[in-house]
């Protein structure tokens, strides 16, 4: 009997209405339009409402994924939702998700693993779907970065992050032909400290000293966050392409997280991957965290530029250091 391959079957996104321009973050932070672009390649991003949360986002991004696999929330058996900060610091915001769906059959849990948290998630929601565990599970990434991330002292993380949702609809694959070929997950905890929110935690839990220092804000260690990106990103992108048998000459599109278009055209040099071969949406959405590629991949289908056959490659790389990749036959 020919094993169950898992199939993305459907994807949705999910973008606050608030457009906040390079000239609004100009406005608190020392720095300018012709650096954000020039050295980030991001032109606006969109940040939340007060009132719109995370799990409002995600559940909206998981409901267009629904509707565009024509699948019930009743049908739906897991929901893996990657983030940094939730709604609440517990329980996990996959049960607010739950509620807002109405998928009450399905198990609800949070995976953290930074910008590479929808990597993690579609890889559980494969090996669930090929394990014949669960029929459909949503993998979602979602963050809410401009109330929980942004340090505004600091000159380059509120150019950088935003906040959106995107999610993914992962069930059994149509055809022996199409679905998720091959993936690869790696970590490296000696690059624990080149991405961090150092508070919060059993190390330094939350003091009024520690919130006046900052400590609950990301601090980033950009050189850093470019060495790690520029070699391991390409490698797994190799690996998981030999895994399928393939090569990087069959690849259709690459979609990746979001980080800056620097780092993604240096990640293309590295690949020999053309310019019409990679989506962006960095320059309209900002890196919106672990919500970056789901978001991405959803546009990409959206404009017809992944269709039946068509070989697709996503990848991530986060904090921890923490990255993946994964090819599908769409």
């Amino acid at each position: 009997m020919a094993q169950r391959r898992a199939h993305i079957l459907g994807t949705g996104r999910r973008l606050p209405d608030r457009v906040v321009t390079n000239a609004d973050i100009a406005a608190r932070v020392a720095t300018t339009d012709e650096w954000i672009r020039k050295h980030l390649g991001i032109h606006e991003r969109r940040f939340a409402a007060d009132d719109e949360q995370t799990s409002d986002l995600a559940a909206a991004a998981a409901s267009r994924a629904l509707a565009s696999a024509c699948v019930d929330p009743d049908d739906v058996e897991a929901i893996l939702v990657a983030l940094g900060n939730g709604d609440v610091a517990s329980p996990a915001t996959a049960c607010y998700v739950q509620e807002k769906l109405g998928a009450h059959r399905a198990v609800a849990f949070d995976l953290r693993a930074a910008c590479a948290g929808f990597s993690v998630a579609l890889d559980l929601a494969k090996d669930m779907i090929e394990s014949g565990s669960r029929r459909h599970v949503l993998a979602i990434g979602a963050d809410v970065a401009s109330r929980t991330k942004i340090d505004w002292r600091d000159r380059t993380t509120p150019a950088i992050f935003a906040d959106g949702a995107g999610a993914a609809l992962v069930g059994p694959s149509p055809s022996a032909e199409r679905g998720i070929l091959a993936g690869s997950l790696r970590s490296d905890g000696r690059g624990k400290d080149v991405v961090v929110m150092p508070g919060g935690g059993s190390i330094a839990p939350y003091t009024a000293a520690s919130l006046a220092r900052g400590e609950q804000f990301i601090r980033m260690d950009g050189k850093g966050v470019w060495e790690w990106a520029t070699r391991e990103l390409p490698a797994v992108i190799r690996a998981v392409l030999a895994q399928a048998g393939l090569s990087v000459g069959d690849v259709d599109l690459l979609v990746t997280h979001q980080a800056s278009l620097r780092l993604l055209q240096a990640v293309m040099a590295e690949l020999g991957l053309p310019e019409h071969k990679v989506h962006t949406t960095i320059e309209r959405f900002g890196n919106t965290l672990s919500a970056s590629l789901p978001i991405t991949l959803d546009e990409a289908v959206e404009l017809g530029r992944v269709k039946p056959g068509s070989v697709v490659v996503l990848a991530a790389i986060g904090a921890g250091m923490t990255w993946g990749a994964h090819v599908l036959r769409w």
